[in-house]
């Protein structure tokens, strides 16, 4: 039973929403859910209250994020599941974060959250966007403050002059973030960061409207030049596997790897200077 009297009708119209997004019907949605059509049908006509264990069940087969399973669960008159706020991460996910970041040097690792602000890296990501950004030179935590991988690489006083092909990547890129304002239009700080990035002068004007017809790269290539570095790297977008906090579901981990023997050697070699 629900703990509070739940708004009127809200439960419902976000379960229709949502699965409208998915492009399911009610009896699709029952299948995947394990459910009854018939409990589907009176729950978006406001017949039946969800239980708690019921909204996760829904929210799980609509593959909602875990920010709006917990909007799901006020509408329905329940407290949240996930943490939200200031929920840090467990010491084993902590860890494994650690274990990721020293395993990979000294070739880049970054950790984002969804709006691209960067939350961690490794040495071999702050040395390298120390070419391109001083205030990480000194390596202070505090020099991450405000910082955001998608800014950076469209600020024409940022990373965007040592881009090679900017075209391509900052396009893949701007073409990922409206695909993701598009699948969560509700996300008023995601449509900023993206109206924000359209505002800038590197942004071409064909990139504008995403073309859906073109799916999103699983991993993209990164050529830099910065002074005398020539730099080629294979780049990857990874997320964990069945979260339970809203932190760890829009964390991603892009994880940057040595195209070619000289990218590996100039990157040991920084490593080697740093040390």
């Amino acid at each position: 039973m629900p703990t509070r009297e739940p708004p009127a009708g809200l439960f419902p119209a976000l379960l229709k929403h949502w699965r409208g997004k998915r492009g399911l019907s009610q009896l699709d949605l029952a299948l995947a859910a394990d459910v009854s059509s018939k409990h589907v049908s009176f729950l978006e006509t406001a017949r039946s209250v969800p239980s708690a264990a019921m909204v996760v069940r829904l929210g799980a087969a609509l593959d909602v994020p875990l920010r709006h399973v917990n909007a799901m669960l006020a509408a329905a008159g329940h407290p949240p599941t996930y943490p939200e706020r200031d929920a840090g991460l467990s010491d084993e996910i902590a860890t494994a974060i650690r274990m990721m970041k020293n395993h990979h040097d000294p070739f880049p690792l970054v950790v984002v959250d969804r709006l691209y602000n960067i939350v961690d890296l490794n040495g071999g990501a702050r040395r390298l966007l120390a070419t391109v950004h001083p205030a990480l030179a000194a390596g202070g935590d505090g020099a991450l403050d405000g910082l955001n991988l998608a800014r950076l690489t469209f600020d024409p006083d940022g990373a965007h002059p040592a881009i090679v092909n900017f075209d391509e990547l900052g396009r893949e890129l701007l073409w990922r973030i409206q695909r993701e304002v598009m699948a969560d239009p509700d996300d008023g700080p995601l449509q900023g960061l993206l109206a924000d990035l359209l505002a800038l002068p590197t942004v071409g004007d064909d990139w504008r409207d995403a073309d859906l017809s073109v799916p999103s790269s699983p991993s993209v290539i990164l050529h830099l030049r910065v002074g005398a570095f020539d730099l080629r790297f294979l780049t990857t977008v990874t997320a964990f596997q069945a979260p339970q906090s809203v932190t760890l579901d829009e964390l991603r981990i892009e994880t940057w790897y040595p195209a070619d023997d000289a990218t590996a050697a100039t990157c040991r070699a920084l490593a080697g200077t740093a040390g």
